[in-house]
């Protein structure tokens, strides 16, 4: 965890007293010039993505946290973190309980998808025309991601015309770093077209630990035949697009895989795409 997140994470514990009837600018007023009381960090702007009300009067603001932090004497870097908070009569706070049932609001509640995300470069399967849009943001190595992008990508296969999925890189390094090779990989053969192979790489056996790109590599040429050397996976449009998606996923809030959007709505459960379908659709 960043400095920055760790000086937000505690301080946001706390109920926050604000004025009531808060404003969206208010809100942002306050986490600029008051939440962060950390020297070296300076927050530079808050980014409101969305705002909803939701039961009982409270509303809930979803933001991005453009910081810069102090890391050292002399070095200095830009961080986005993203934080929801829950307001209400001039009340606010990160967490909000539902005593009743038990329902956390922050695990349950989250942001729309904007309609830029439905770009042409990031079309897996599917006609963009199509009825219904899905986006799922995803890691090659994450166990449950294994589990549903492939099969979610063999039903769009399908049915092009109702659903078109859209694909978003987002390897967990701090989970399994191999996963940061294989999706640049996986970029050289979107680029190439070909997306059965981008899906293919969800079967590599090797361990989630390596992070040797010349032993990486080489596992993928083995098990698949795909080959590439250090140099192609690093140039400049690769690490660009993946720098990309993983901005995407950050300024939308998404941290975890496999998110899955559908229609711009969050899917908790993962599996709605399949109510999308009929029973013939479905088989």
């Amino acid at each position: 965890m960043s400095l920055m997140s760790k000086s937000l994470s505690l301080l946001l514990l706390a109920t926050l007293s604000i004025n009531a009837s808060t404003s969206q600018s208010e809100v942002v007023d306050y986490i600029k010039n008051n939440l962060v009381k950390n020297s070296r960090v300076k927050v530079d702007k808050v980014e409101v993505i969305e705002k909803q009300a939701i039961k009982d009067g409270w509303e809930v603001y979803f933001v991005n946290i453009h910081a810069t932090v102090q890391e050292d004497a002399n070095i200095f870097d830009k961080k986005v973190v993203p934080e929801t908070l829950f307001v209400k009569d001039g009340m606010a706070t990160n967490m909000l309980l539902d005593m009743k049932t038990g329902d956390n609001y922050k695990e349950s509640i989250r942001p729309k998808l904007k309609a830029d995300i439905y770009s042409d470069k990031h079309l897996l399967a599917g006609d963009k025309n199509a009825e219904h849009k899905v986006a799922v943001f995803s890691d090659p190595q994450c166990p449950f991601c294994q589990e549903i992008v492939p099969e979610l990508y063999e039903t769009v296969k399908k049915n092009p015309k109702k659903i078109a999925l859209y694909y978003y890189h987002l390897p967990l390094e701090s989970i399994h770093p191999v996963s940061l090779t294989i999706t640049k990989v996986m970029l050289l053969e979107q680029a190439k077209g070909n997306m059965d192979g981008v899906i293919k790489l969800y079967n590599l056996q090797i361990s989630p630990e390596e992070t040797d790109e010349t032993k990486i590599l080489a596992e993928i040429k083995k098990q698949f035949g795909m080959s590439y050397t250090v140099a192609q996976i690093n140039e400049k449009k690769i690490l660009d697009a993946q720098k990309e998606d993983e901005e995407i996923a950050t300024k939308s809030m998404i941290s975890g895989t496999p998110t899955i959007y559908i229609d711009g709505k969050w899917d908790k459960t993962r599996e709605e795409y399949k109510k999308l379908l009929g029973d013939r659709e479905k088989g």
